[in-house]
């Protein structure tokens, strides 16, 4: 892991910035909610268990080979959500983006401008050669952001993970440093 701490990345809308304590309520808002957790590895968790799981959370550096950073995604000063990378490999120069969002916020753009936002991260500031992000197979809303990205479907995995008690599919989007700059000119 390396020492060089991230500052808040603001978007048009939006800012990220690193995860506080007092973010425990907001986090209890998301990890307790059915819909929210429906997809990811966890299963819904008790909110008395929150204020010890966000301590994982609370690093604000940049990642080093296989860690993670996430970030509070913020609108007008509210709680909506996470954005996370992983730096997958420093040798490779591959990260992978991920991302949660209360239901509150659905359907406002908020998953796509903030990924957006880690995916130019990634490419800037890390300088890797590629990021991908990884969905169960049946997240079709997760899917439709990683397309909006400009990501293209590399893989269908079937049956690869046994995820709550059942085999499930995986889905694998990427972008190259060259596709994303691409993405960028008019």
């Amino acid at each position: 892991m390396t020492d060089a701490a991230v500052s808040p990345i603001h978007t048009a809308r939006l800012v990220l910035r690193p995860v506080t304590m007092a973010d425990a309520p907001s986090f209890v808002d998301l990890f307790t909610d059915p819909n929210v957790m429906r997809y990811l590895y966890e299963d819904v968790m008790p909110a008395e268990e929150i204020p010890t799981y966000i301590t994982k959370y609370l690093s604000a550096v940049v990642p080093g080979d296989g860690e993670w950073l996430s970030l509070v995604v913020e609108f007008e000063g509210e709680f909506v959500g996470l954005a996370s990378v992983c730096y997958r490999s420093v040798e490779h120069r591959q990260a992978e983006i991920g991302y949660i969002f209360k239901a509150s916020g659905e359907g406002q753009g908020f998953a796509t401008e903030a990924a957006q936002r880690m995916v130019a991260w990634c490419f800037e500031e890390l300088d890797v050669h590629r990021v991908v992000g990884r969905i169960e197979a049946r997240n079709i809303k997760s899917e439709r952001v990683l397309q909006r990205l400009g990501m293209r479907k590399e893989a269908h995995l079937i049956q690869n993970e046994w995820v709550k008690g059942e085999w499930n599919d995986e889905v694998i989007y990427a972008i190259t440093e060259p596709e994303w700059r691409a993405t960028l000119t008019p």
